[in-house]
């Protein structure tokens, strides 16, 4: 569910609080071998519910037999130029995603079946806020888990530049909350709006105005700084490395956005950001093309550029610190429908990429597609749960062990093997983590 993101100073002030009379430059905050905290989690929301029994779908045996009975017209076929890319013995890859086929083949793609979220809606709404939230069933937290992992973590130092990033205009519910977050399209939107001709008067009057020792100034004071350092970087001559090519559209605007704040090296943490247009009621498209192929390869292409242009930045492989990890609010019906679509389902698959992951291999359980295996005897069943993946990055990734924070309820972690990492002891304690002492950041909208 969308939230609109907390617009602090940058509303109230024209987006006008940076000074370029600080001296700042974004070198000065972190550099390949001393950034605070090298890891970085990037989540990427599908609206809509994504069909991901047309994504990873069976490929032999008795399942084959049902997935090609119920959908006739949209199932992907075995043979021919748009034949599904086995993955397994059991199991194949839509043909629009070559581009995740790619990464997966390279071991940088983890494929996770038959997860997501365990709660009983059909309802997009719900389901995207109970998974947010990361608390299911309830709507009740005012903060998202992102935010809880943000704060019950240890590991993290007292003050960040960009801790968070939420690309786009709106701030999701996983960051509900938090006063950390930055909101930004591009990071050349994302500057002083001062007067022409008056602008360094303007920026060092704001900081003399906001010099002081409380929380609203010492995060006006982040805040400047965090517009001086990415207007010092000259975000707008920004050019992707080592050849990548980001799609065309909004989605790849968003995903070149979180690798150009990544290179910057400010500290960032985690960074959201969404790609819309799954909620496929008519024309999926028949036999592997159409609609859902078209957006299977702007999703692919998005993020093998991303892993591609940080791969080699001056010698530094940022995708070593990276995952990236792809989730949507629920699966669609087993059963295609009249209007050659599917209507709201349960279970779905997620995707786990980066430099970390067990990839080249398909994770979890799959429950089967006979009616009797099937969730209301109509959709995929959950056999993972998707705290339990998050969990597992947060545990093996970021270091943060403090489950009970971060999803309330949930007490049944192991280790599914999706990334690679240390394994801490889960501490399921729900008590409120003591208030942090870091200087939060007020989110930021241009």
């Amino acid at each position: 569910m969308f939230k609109p993101s907390r617009r602090g100073f940058l509303v109230g002030c024209s987006a006008a609080i940076a000074t370029w009379a600080s001296g700042l430059s974004f070198t000065a905050f972190g550099s390949a071998g001393t950034e605070p905290n090298q890891e970085i989690l990037v989540v990427v929301f599908l609206r809509g519910g994504v069909d991901g029994l047309n994504i990873v779908l069976p490929i032999a045996g008795e399942d084959r037999a049902h997935y090609e009975a119920r959908r006739p017209r949209l199932a992907v076929p075995l043979t021919g130029a748009n034949a599904a890319l086995p993955l397994d013995a059991r199991l194949g890859l839509h043909p629009g995603a070559t581009a995740l086929y790619g990464l997966y083949q390279e071991q940088k793609l983890a494929i996770v079946h038959a997860a997501g979220l365990t709660s009983d809606t059909r309802s997009h709404f719900d389901a995207m806020q109970f998974m947010e939230l990361g608390t299911p069933d309830s709507k009740s937290s005012t903060t998202g888990w992102l935010t809880r992992h943000l704060r019950s973590a240890s590991n993290l130092p007292a003050s960040l530049i960009v801790p968070a990033l939420a690309v786009g205009n709106l701030q999701p519910s996983s960051l509900l909350g938090n006063r950390q977050s930055i909101g930004m399209t591009t990071p050349n939107d994302f500057n002083f709006g001062g007067h022409w001709e008056f602008g360094d008067w303007q920026r060092v009057a704001l900081r003399k105005m906001y010099d002081g020792s409380s929380w609203l100034h010492q995060a006006a004071l982040q805040t400047m700084d965090a517009l001086d350092v990415v207007e010092r970087a000259n975000p707008g001559t920004y050019a992707p490395g080592n050849g990548a090519v980001y799609p065309n559209g909004s989605f790849g605007r968003s995903l070149q956005t979180v690798a150009q704040v990544i290179r910057m090296q400010l500290g960032l943490q985690v960074a959201t950001l969404d790609l819309g247009g799954w909620d496929t009621h008519e024309y999926q498209g028949d036999g592997g093309t159409g609609y859902l192929s078209d957006k299977l390869k702007e999703l692919g292409q998005g993020i093998e550029a991303l892993l591609l242009d940080l791969s080699n930045d001056n010698g530094t492989d940022h995708t070593r610190r990276l995952t990236v990890v792809v989730m949507s609010e629920f699966g669609r019906s087993f059963q295609e429908n009249a209007s050659r679509g599917t209507d709201h389902g349960h279970g779905n698959i997620m995707l786990v990429a980066g430099g970390a992951v067990n990839g080249g291999r398909v994770h979890g359980e799959w429950p089967g597609l006979a009616t009797d295996q099937l969730y209301d005897r109509r959709d995929l069943a959950i056999t993972t749960d998707y705290r339990r993946v998050l969990s597992e990055i947060l545990i093996r990734r970021l270091g943060n062990p403090q489950l009970g924070a971060v999803f309330p309820g949930y007490r049944s972690y192991t280790p599914l093997g999706v990334v690679q990492g240390t394994d801490l002891n889960p501490d399921y304690t729900e008590a409120t983590p003591a208030p942090s002492q870091r200087i939060y950041l007020p989110a930021v909208q241009n």
